[in-house]
């Protein structure tokens, strides 16, 4: 087995390994999931539309680590990112409609990426579930405050019509 040499080597080894662990698990990808992109004036856009299932939460996670890696960001912030959409992709899966796909949205800046992950579910009070204190948390409620704690800024917007709206900022470090 090959051995990573460098940072970028060792990006784009655990890129592959987490492309061939979601292969093996869903033996292959069966429906085709096209990132689309677009350029902005702040920024590179790509949006993504997985269903509304578990088995596509990796796709998710491999696209925010192919772009934090490109934006260079170091392996520690990329494993937060993965982890962060992870859970947000999880959360709309969990609590939104099983029909709708979940979408996400990456703007991508040359200091910062901002991952958008939406839903049409119904939302929720986010003071209600984050709790203020780890020890307060529930055992199926950590979601939303491992979020908070992994991403420099995190908003809520909850609309009844349109569902539910997490905007999640990592920064690059200075």
């Amino acid at each position: 087995m090959h051995e990573p040499a460098d940072q970028e080597d060792i990006r784009h080894h655990r890129l592959g390994q987490d492309l061939r662990h979601l292969r093996n698990r869903r033996g292959g990808v069966r429906e085709p999931v096209a990132p689309q992109s677009e350029t902005s004036e702040r920024g590179n856009i790509v949006e993504l539309r997985i269903p509304s299932r578990a088995e596509w939460v990796g796709v998710a996670r491999l696209a925010v680590a192919a772009i934090a890696s490109r934006l260079q960001f170091p392996i520690e912030d990329i494993e937060d990112l993965k982890l962060a959409v992870a859970e947000a992709c999880t959360n709309c899966i969990q609590h939104a409609s099983q029909s709708e796909a979940v979408r996400i949205r990456f703007q991508i800046d040359s200091d910062k990426v901002v991952v958008t992950v939406q839903d049409t579910g119904l939302g929720f009070s986010g003071a209600e579930v984050a709790p203020k204190q780890l020890g307060e948390a529930k055992e199926s409620g950590l979601g939303v405050f491992l979020i908070r704690s992994l991403m420099d800024n995190v908003e809520y917007e909850l609309n009844p019509e349109s569902g539910t709206k997490l905007t999640m900022t990592k920064h690059l470090p200075t």
